[in-house]
């Protein structure tokens, strides 16, 4: 995924297919809104997402939050960025799921050349605040070729 111009933004059904075949599409992250610094994804709840207690795992809220926030990441990327990597993410989780479509929104709080730093909710399906998430993503740029060589 390049980085968009004002007639190039990805579109939702665009972020939700470049997933497929990673994490995002294996657990099922759908794109519902995407712009310059705001994007919406959900996720259904169903019994592989869920830790063995019967809730919705954790690491499957984080993966949701951290996946959404990436993306937002990789559409404001300087136009010389090689890409990215979350170099730091913090959640807190206030509540949780056993079934349902769970909900998440992500903003830019940051984003400059060499970091980005966002911020996400993740709604439960009654419309409850589920879990609040931040992360900071390094910018990657192609390294230089040594002179000489």
């Amino acid at each position: 995924m390049s980085v968009p111009t004002s007639t190039d933004l990805p579109t939702p059904e665009a972020l939700t297919a470049f997933g497929a075949g990673h994490l995002p599409g294996l657990i099922g992250i759908r794109f519902t809104h995407a712009e310059p610094g705001l994007l919406r994804s959900e996720l259904t709840v169903r019994p592989e997402l869920l830790a063995p207690n019967g809730f919705l795992h954790a690491a499957s809220v984080v993966a949701l939050a951290d996946t959404t926030c990436g993306y937002g990441t990789r559409m404001l990327l300087p136009p010389d960025a090689s890409g990215f990597t979350t170099i730091e993410l913090k959640s807190n989780h206030l509540g949780t799921a056993r079934e349902g479509t769970v909900t998440c929104e992500a903003r830019k709080v940051h984003a400059g050349r060499t970091t980005q730093v966002w911020d996400a909710e993740v709604t439960g399906p009654d419309g409850r605040l589920m879990a609040l998430f931040r992360c900071t993503q390094a910018v990657l740029y192609p390294k230089p070729t040594p002179a000489g060589g």
